[in-house]
């Protein structure tokens, strides 16, 4: 367990996970947090990670920072995305190691399971079939991850743990037209047709993919969790266990925004990959369920966009 007083050092703590693991340690009182802007410290720039490392010395690190966008960001940038992740997860694992961190967790990503994997997806079909290849570069980066993770503590005895989150939504979200993610697009975007009149929006691909999704707090609260209740090897996935397609989330978000318009599909667009859906079982079995329903964090999210102009611009 972590004591309350422990210092922690929260990766990435402005980014959408980051933000809301520091909210949710400060709730449970945990009093010692260390955080570093982008500016003030580049992950990507190796002297740098081991100078904060053997400057601060924190104890426990939690590793959500990463560079992250959707389906168009992801293809159009795949270098960029492999690059940068990768060398965050190694300079940042490899210097906790070095300075002796007692514990470590590292979030991935759900792209990082087999285009066609078995649904819900367990840990182990892990690396068992070929990747989705419109953000290959990204999960490659988050399989290295938590591969490191794993070998440290084989070759190491460290005591570095993974967790996979569904696809996240909630306050301090990137809501940019074009790089953010399905749900924070579809907040703008209905925002945009509402305020302006517009008769209908149009969305990608036939909106039949199914998808699930995870309110951010409730990860941060699974995150916390297992940091002072699980140790292994293998991923954790993190999930809410429910899935719908993209046509009824595109109709709960114009719901929750009260546009009333008509909802049309351009099926020239990809529409990614078919079904989504992880197995959480294992977690469930630690002793951990999801909170927050999705027309709630909808409305919480929505409410977070409206509030928040410089994350509605960006």
């Amino acid at each position: 367990m972590m004591e309350k007083n422990a210092k922690i050092y929260v990766a990435g703590h402005r980014g959408m996970v980051g933000s809301a693991i520091v909210r949710e340690l400060e709730r449970q009182g945990y009093t010692n947090l260390v955080t570093r802007t982008h500016k003030e410290l580049d992950l990507t720039r190796q002297d740098a990670v081991e100078d904060f490392f053997e400057k601060e010395r924190p104890e426990y690190v939690f590793h959500p920072a990463g560079k992250v966008g959707g389906i168009e960001a992801n293809q159009s940038a795949l270098a960029d995305f492999m690059y940068e992740n990768m060398m965050m997860a190694m300079n940042v694992m490899h210097s906790a190691y070095k300075t002796g961190v007692k514990k470590l967790e590292f979030l991935g990503s759900s792209c990082i399971y087999p285009r066609m994997a078995p649904q819900p997806m367990p840990e182990s079909c892990l690396l068992t079939s070929e990747l989705e290849k419109t953000n290959e570069g990204y999960a490659l980066a988050k399989i290295s991850g938590l591969k490191y993770c794993e070998f440290l503590n084989r070759q190491y005895g460290t005591d570095f743990i993974s967790v996979m989150p569904t696809n996240l939504y909630g306050p301090n979200d990137n809501y940019h037209p074009e790089h953010s993610h399905v749900l924070p697009a579809l907040i703008r975007r209905f925002h945009e047709a509402k305020e302006s009149g517009a008769p209908s929006v149009t969305c990608w691909g036939d909106g039949s993919p199914l998808r699930e999704f995870l309110y951010v707090d409730d990860l941060a609260n699974l995150c916390v969790f297992l940091m002072n209740n699980y140790s292994g090897n293998e991923t954790v996935n993190a999930g809410s266990g429910k899935e719908l397609t993209i046509k009824e989330l595109t109709e709960l978000v114009a719901k929750v925004i009260g546009y009333e318009g008509e909802i049309k599909w351009d099926t020239t667009r990809p529409n990614g990959t078919p079904r989504k859906l992880l197995d959480v079982s294992k977690a469930k079995a630690l002793g951990w369920t999801y909170k927050t329903e999705l027309e709630d964090g909808i409305r919480l999210s929505y409410d977070d966009f409206l509030h928040n102009p410089i994350r509605a611009e960006r």
